[in-house]
Formats: structure tokens, C-alpha cells, sequence
């Protein structure tokens, strides 16, 4: 009963952001400002692991915001173009990884092996970070699980303004 409503409600949100017509006719320009979104999200995500990963293994000195954000932005940009236009998964992952190594070589002045160390407690970092997200949203989900379906119609009702 509960996941119809919130289908319900997801629907009904989607008509009104689409002007009151049906959700499948939403206009086109959202999933290009949702595709905005999520690249600037994931963007800030990544430079702020690459900070805190380069702040733990070059130091505060070497470790700036703008070298982290400079790295994942160049990083996500030229390992996307990689994957559009290099036919062969394996050859696009080996520079792939080649970039990302180098650029944060090259802008936290290290050599080879920080760069690698870098690119470890990175992963590592943004690893926890979503596996804390996920149990926090998977708990989350139980308490909404547990809730009264009116409850929650009301919490929706409250929060959206339907």
C-alpha cells in the first residue's frame, strides 16, 4: 500500500513540476538540469575525498580545495571523453587511470607512489562515506516502513505542500 502512494505522490509532484500534464510528457530541459546537478554534486563529492585524502598523506601545505576541485574536474572530464570516444573498455581504463594519477602527481607535487597512495585513501574514503549512507538511508527506510500510511501521506502533504 505504501510504495503505490509514494508513487503516487512522485507522480503528482512530477505533473506539477510539468506544468499539470501527464508525467511522461515532462519537459526536456529536466534531464539535462537533473544531468547538471548530478555532475556539480558528485564534482564537489570528489574534491572534497581528494582534500581530505591529500591532506592525510602530502600534508596541509601541498593539499588545496582549489587543487582538489581542479583534480576532479579535469579528472571527470577527460576520463568521460575516454569513455565516449575510445572503442576499447580496457585501453579507456588504463588512461583512465593514468590521468587521474597524473594530475594528482602533478598538482599535489608528489611523485608516483603519493599519487598512488592519494588515489587509495580516496576510494577508501568515499567507500565509508557510502556505506555510512546507505545505512543511514536504509534505516531511514525502515523508520518510514513503520510509520502509518496516513503519517506519512500527512509528512508528504507537509513537506511538498500537495
Amino acid at each position: 500500500m505504501m510504495p503505490t502512494r509514494l508513487l503516487m505522490m512522485l507522480f503528482t509532484i512530477l505533473s506539477l513540476v510539468n506544468g499539470g500534464s501527464p508525467w511522461w510528457k515532462i519537459h526536456e530541459g529536466i534531464p539535462l538540469i537533473f544531468s547538471l546537478t548530478l555532475f556539480f554534486v558528485e564534482l564537489f563529492v570528489l574534491a572534497v575525498v581528494l582534500y581530505l585524502a591529500g591532506l592525510i598523506v602530502v600534508g596541509r601545505r601541498r593539499a588545496l580545495l582549489t587543487d582538489a576541485f581542479l583534480i576532479s574536474f579535469l579528472g571527470t572530464v577527460l576520463s568521460t571523453l575516454f569513455w565516449l570516444f575510445i572503442p576499447y573498455n580496457l585501453i579507456a581504463l588504463v588512461l583512465f587511470i593514468l590521468v587521474w594519477l597524473l594530475l594528482i602527481k602533478r598538482l599535489y607535487e608528489t611523485g608516483w607512489l603519493g599519487a598512488i597512495a592519494v588515489a587509495i585513501l580516496a576510494m577508501i574514503i568515499y567507500i565509508a562515506i557510502v556505506i555510512l549512507l546507505a545505512f543511514f538511508f536504509g534505516v531511514l527506510n525502515v523508520i518510514i516502513q513503520l510509520l502509518p500510511s496516513s503519517a506519512l501521506f500527512s509528512l508528504g502533504a507537509f513537506l511538498f505542500g500537495c
